[in-house]
C-alpha cells in the first residue's frame, strides 16, 4: 500500500532529516500500512515520526498516541526489567535459578544460572505440557509447568531462541525474589513505567481502549513466509514447518501464540507475555533505550549491572549455532548482541532485540543511542528488517 506525505507525521531535529526521508520512502515503496520510529541521542529526542494507519480495514490513522504491539521486542523491556531487579540486588546472574526458586532443580535443571537462563542456553525453548490462555493466565499452576520442564540440551553447552518461555521464566524468577512478589508485568509498570512516564505494557489495562491500539495486518503469514524464502535462512523455515523439530516446538505451546491475527483480540492482549506481547508507544521504548544508553542510574541501575549488560556475550560451549533459529545468533541476559550476521549499533557494547515482523529496539552507549522502531505489516525477515535497517543506517549516518 502506497502512501504520500500527507499520511506522515512528526518531527526530526535539524541534522536528522536523513531519518524522516527513510521512513517516507518506506511508505512510498508500499512497505507499510502504519508505522512509527523514535530516537534519542545524548537524552534528547531528535526523531520522532509516526504515519499510515492504525487499522487497514476502518483507514484508522496512525496518531501519535497509538499504541503497537511489539512481539518479541517486549523481550528487550523485560530484559531492562531483569537488569534493574538485579541492581536491586534480587539475584546474582551467575547464581544458580533454584536458589531463589527450589522446584526448579527438577529433570535436569539443577545447575542452571541466571545468566543461562537469559542467555537463551538452558535448553528450555519449549514447554511439552499443553497450555492455553487460562493456563498463561495463572501464575501458580504456568509456574509448576515451567518448573517441571526437562531441558532440550545439557545447559550451557548449546543455546536456542526461547521465543516464547523467555518471558514466563523471567516473570517467576521476578516473583520469586521480589519482596512483594509481583510478576513482570506488575513490576515494570511500578518500577520503570510509572517513575519514568512511559506508557509500555506487559499485559494490556482494561482502561486501554483497543480503539488507541495498532492492529497487526498479517494476512496468510505462514504461507506468505514459504514465498519470501530469501529473506529468512531456508533451515529455518524448514525446521518450523516440520513437526517434531525443535524450532516448531518452541513456536507451538500454547498453539494460540503461533496465530498473529490473535494478537488484535483482548484476550491476547491483556495476558502477560513477557516475551511476546509488549503494547506501548514506539518512543517509550526509545525513550528507555536512550536511559540505559547512558547508565539509567536515575532508576537504580548500577555500574556493575550496566558493565554486564555491555559487555561481550558469554558464548555456549558449541558455538553461536542457535537450535531454534537454525542460524547463528549472540544473546547475553535477555538481549540480543551484535554478531557479523546481525549488526546494530556502533560497537560489541550495543544490546536490543528484535520482534517478530520487523520491530526493534536498541541502546548504543558508544553514541548514547535510544532507537525504537515498530510497525503493524508483519515483514519477514528473521532478526533485522530491511525498513528498520534503512532508519538506524540513516540516523547513524547523520552522527
Amino acid at each position: 500500500m502506497k502512501m504520500d506525505d500527507s499520511m506522515i507525521h512528526g518531527s526530526v531535529e535539524p541534522g536528522f532529516e536523513k531519518v524522516k526521508t527513510a521512513f517516507v520512502e518506506n511508505f512510498k515503496q508500499g512497505q507499510e500500512v502504519g508505522a512509527a520510529c523514535a530516537i534519542y541521542h545524548k537524552g534528547k529526542k531528535v526523531v520522532d515520526l509516526w504515519g499510515g494507519y492504525r487499522d487497514i480495514k476502518s483507514k484508522d490513522p496512525w496518531k501519535e498516541d497509538t499504541l503497537v504491539l511489539v512481539f518479541s521486542t517486549t523481550k528487550g523491556m523485560s530484559a531492562m526489567a531483569m537488569a534493574l531487579a538485579h541492581s536491586k540486588g534480587y539475584f546474582d546472574y551467575d547464581e544458580k535459578v533454584s536458589t531463589h526458586w527450589p522446584d526448579f532443580a527438577q529433570n535436569g535443571k539443577e545447575n542452571v544460572s541466571v545468566r543461562q537462563l537469559l542467555s537463551h542456553q538452558a535448553g528450555l525453548c519449549a514447554i511439552d505440557e499443553p497450555m492455553d490462555l487460562e493456563v498463561l493466565g495463572n501464575t501458580e499452576k504456568l509456574a509448576k509447568i515451567l518448573a517441571a520442564q526437562a531441558p532440550l540440551w545439557e545447559p550451557g553447552k548449546k543455546h536456542g531462541y526461547h521465543a516464547l518461555t523467555l518471558g514466563w521464566y523471567e516473570s517467576e524468577l521476578i516473583r520469586k525474589t521480589d519482596p512483594q512478589h509481583r510478576t513482570m508485568g506488575q513490576f515494570f509498570k511500578d518500577e520503570i513505567a510509572k517513575p519514568l512516564g512511559l506508557e509500555f505494557y506487559i499485559g494490556l489495562p482494561t482502561e486501554v481502549p483497543d480503539s488507541r491500539i495498532a492492529n497487526m495486518h498479517a494476512p496468510m503469514y505462514t504461507l506468505r513466509m514459504i514465498f519470501n524464502s530469501k529473506k529468512m535462512p531456508k533451515a529455518f523455515i524448514s525446521a518450523f514447518m516440520k513437526k517434531g523439530t525443535t524450532t516448531k516446538r518452541a513456536f507451538s505451546n500454547p498453539k494460540v501464540l503461533g496465530k498473529i491475527p490473535m494478537y488484535n483480540t483482548r484476550a491476547m492482549r491483556r495476558i502477560e507475555l513477557p516475551a511476546a506481547n509488549g503494547i506501548g508507544q514506539v518512543r517509550d521504548i526509545a525513550k528507555l533505550y536512550g536511559i540505559f544508553s547512558m547508565g539509567a542510574s536515575e532508576i537504580g541501575i548500577k555500574p556493575e549491572t550496566m558493565d554486564a549488560i555491555t559487555k561481550p556475550a558469554k558464548e555456549p560451549q558449541d558455538g553461536r549455532f542457535d537450535e531454534v533459529l537454525q542460524s547463528e545468533s549472540r544473546f547475553s541476559l535477555g538481549f540480543l548482541k551484535p554478531f557479523p550476521e546481525c549488526q546494530f549499533g556502533t560497537s560489541e557494547k550495543a544490546f536490543g532485540t528484535p520482534g517478530a515482523g520487523g520491530s526493534f529496539g536498541f541502546a548504543d552507549p558508544e553514541t548514547q543511542t535510544g532507537f525504537a522502531y515498530a510497525m503493524n505489516k508483519s515483514g519477514f525477515y528473521l532478526l533485522v528488517d530491511e525498513r528498520q535497517k534503512a532508519l538506524s543506517d540513516a540516523y547513524f549516518g547523520c552522527i
